[in-house]
């Protein structure tokens, strides 16, 4: 059965390491972390997750984009395990946005990210899945897929004035004041 684990924050060492591919999707192991991935995203609001961020060094990112009270307008989608994903392709375009990380509570910051990539993964039934995903949802695996080594979005920010804090960007960015 799924569990809610505890996300690891901004200092712990597994968040800077290059995580380690999956060689056995079927594993029983594997695949109760995917399901705790789901669990605890859902739970803390947000749009993605990264199994470092459960102290599980895999190359292993669920993407779900979904409304709620952390992004608001996010698109709906059904949560995603995307296991040891690559960017094949990526626009010329890149585009800032507003990005927080459930493992830097409290912080935002405008990312510059691509505005459309194409990714190959496999997905938890051990297919291989290519796809194109643009604006908000490419966002969303990129910012993951830096976890999988060992980024997070503070390392992308070319200016810290570009950082606020979370009471600020819902004050701000979503009330639009």
């Amino acid at each position: 059965m799924a569990e809610l684990v505890p996300i690891i924050q901004l200092g712990n060492p597994i968040l800077r390491q290059k995580a380690a591919l999956v060689d056995n999707i079927q594993d029983e192991h594997i695949q109760k972390l995917i399901e705790d991935l789901i669990t605890t995203v859902v739970q803390a609001n947000g749009v993605g997750i990264a199994a470092p961020q459960l102290a599980q060094s895999y190359r292993l990112l669920i993407v779900a984009s979904r409304p709620n009270p952390r992004y608001p307008n996010a698109p709906e989608m059904e949560p995603t395990a995307m296991i040891n994903p690559k960017i094949t392709a990526h626009s010329t375009e890149v585009v800032k946005g507003w990005e927080g990380c459930l493992s830097v509570p409290g912080i935002r910051g405008l990312v510059p990210r691509y505005q459309a990539i194409e990714v190959e993964y496999t997905d938890r039934n051990g297919k291989l899945q290519k796809q194109e995903l643009t604006d908000f949802v490419a966002r969303i695996f990129q910012h993951e897929y830096d976890h999988l080594d060992g980024i997070v979005f503070v390392d992308r920010l070319e200016n810290t004035l570009e950082m606020i804090t979370e009471q600020e960007y819902q004050q701000r960015v979503v009330n639009n004041i």
